[in-house]
């Protein structure tokens, strides 16, 4: 937990680096409809949220059932804080809101079930979830302003989370859960081996662990990325890939004509 703790932590500040200027808020992001500014607020937005699963299960519950009473546009709502929003005070809102997140799950046992948007989630898995999406919203941030980052092996917890979420991706589609295991073979930021599933799984998927990332948060089409997938539930699985919660996402359309 303490590494997953300083993981998040460092992933956040990476992000922050990002929007350090204050007049980037109103680039757009290949998010459509959303700015810097909706991406910060957005990530602020879900910190509140899981503050209130962490320490108050039963409230969570309660406001979660007004707030999507509507639909998903309460995540809408919640990203459109930010537009106007002093960039200095956003932000510092994000900085103080994510710490909270940290100090809040840090002191949570790591088998403890915190409620969340989709099934609920181990203490552990909320940690690793809340890492996911601060890093996959801070691809949007630097897409839309330009900057390519370098990968760090933080990445394993997003691999990880998407290595775990087959079986939800498959649930999300209305697809019967796959009956044969799959392999994962992925090539680490600093050249070392990442791998999931038993190792004479027919099924396989397999290559640099930063395009498995950028598969199964939705951040790039599937041709655009160097991604093998061999056996019929590894290719089935490749398109619907989805570590998120909630319903399918659209994705991205491809980069490559």
């Amino acid at each position: 937990m303490d590494g997953l703790v300083a993981d998040l932590v460092a992933e956040g500040e990476d992000v922050e680096a990002l929007v350090g200027g204050a007049g980037v808020m109103g680039v757009e992001t290949p998010a459509a409809g959303w700015t810097v500014a909706h991406q910060v607020a957005h990530l602020a937005w879900t910190d509140r949220w899981t503050l209130l699963a962490v320490r108050d299960p039963a409230g969570f519950a309660a406001a979660l059932g007004r707030e999507f009473a509507a639909g998903a546009a309460a995540v809408d709502r919640g990203a459109a804080e930010g537009v106007g929003e002093d960039p200095a005070a956003l932000v510092g809102r994000w900085r103080a809101g994510r710490a909270e997140v940290a100090e809040a799950l840090a002191g949570v046992s790591p088998e403890v079930r915190v409620p969340w948007f989709g099934p609920p989630m181990k203490a552990r898995s909320m940690l690793t979830a809340r890492l996911m999406e601060t890093w996959a919203h801070g691809q949007d941030i630097a897409d839309g302003l330009g900057v390519e980052r370098v990968p760090t092996d933080r990445l394993r917890h997003v691999a990880h989370l998407g290595v775990r979420t087959v079986g939800f991706a498959f649930a999300a589609h209305g697809r019967p859960a796959p009956e044969v295991p799959i392999r994962f073979e992925l090539r680490s930021p600093g050249g070392g081996s990442w791998c999931w599933g038993p190792e004479d799984a027919t099924d396989r998927v397999s290559g640099p662990a930063l395009d498995f990332c950028l598969l199964v948060t939705q951040r790039r089409h599937r041709d655009d990325l160097s991604l093998t997938a061999e056996g019929s539930t590894a290719r089935a699985w490749l398109p619907i890939a989805q570590a998120f919660a909630g319903p399918p996402g659209e994705g991205r359309k491809p980069l490559r004509g």
